[in-house]
């Protein structure tokens, strides 16, 4: 059934405090009118009732906990179907600091279906619905832990370089069909996911924290600059297009029909210490 909202909504998961936020206010102020999406319908609710008032536009509350399948179930069908949302921010995600060996599984789990799983399915849905329609934009939010997984919890740090992987993969499988892809790594971003992961905050150097309007305002620079990742603590752009470069070199030796000499002829230095 077509939604109730006009063309060119936003559906932003994770819409109810933090990088959500801004990102639904940030765009409610372009235009756009909204579906917002989280677990908390009083806050979801709060959130739209002030910005209707504030900017004017539509926007809808949508309660729903993305580890659920029959809330996941509903949200993807609403972003295949649905020919009046025309972006997805995919925000919706948790963390969990500390080593991996002795964490607890089930907080393990839950972050991987959150970080991993809900937010593949929803970009999966976002890809077929605008592929099917010509246009659309999906924004994946990863995190620049995907570049540095010996910084944080091994896990939490995949499930961003997943993200980011699979930005980079569905943008090469949609160019030419009208869809934008961006994936947008914050660093270190004063929201509650720090108290979610354990962490305090305030214990972090303050030059290593973005407060998340400024986070987003750079986002959405880089999405009208056409980035496919958008850096926002970056100061120099080209500093990623060499690794991005070097990793595109490696292409053509990544997969041969013989293993590289050094392995053949013993080449390889002996252990330090042996």
């Amino acid at each position: 059934m077509a939604s109730s909202i006009a063309g060119g909504a936003a559906l932003v998961t994770g819409a109810s405090a933090g990088i959500g936020a801004v990102y639904a206010e940030r765009l409610a102020r372009r235009g756009h009118d909204l579906v917002l999406v989280a677990r908390s319908g009083p806050k979801l609710e709060a959130l739209a009732a002030r910005l209707r008032e504030a900017t004017g536009r539509r926007v809808e509350a949508l309660p729903a906990d993305l580890q659920r399948p029959e809330d996941l179930l509903r949200l993807e069908h609403r972003l295949r179907e649905d020919a009046g949302i025309a972006m997805l921010v995919n925000n919706a995600g948790t963390a969990l600091a500390g080593p991996v060996a002795g964490a607890d599984a089930a907080r393990l789990d839950a972050m991987v279906q959150l970080n991993v799983v809900a937010a593949t399915r929803l970009a999966a849905a976002a890809a077929t619905g605008f592929k099917a329609r010509g246009a659309g934009t999906l924004v994946n939010i990863a995190s620049v832990l995907g570049l540095a997984p010996e910084r944080f919890n091994a896990v939490y740090a995949a499930s961003k370089a997943f993200v980011l992987a699979l930005s980079q993969g569905l943008d090469a499988e949609l160019r030419g069909s009208g869809v934008r892809v961006q994936a947008v790594l914050p660093g270190a971003t004063r929201t509650a996911i720090w108290e979610i992961a354990g962490v305090d905050v305030a214990s972090l150097p303050p030059e290593m924290v973005m407060e998340a309007e400024e986070m987003v305002d750079a986002a959405l620079a880089g999405l009208d600059a056409s980035e496919l990742v958008t850096i926002p603590s970056l100061p120099d752009a080209a500093d990623w297009e060499r690794l991005d470069a070097a990793r595109l070199t490696l292409g053509p030796n990544l997969s041969r029909n013989h293993a590289a000499e050094r392995y053949l002829r013993g080449e390889l230095p002996a252990e330090a210490g042996a």
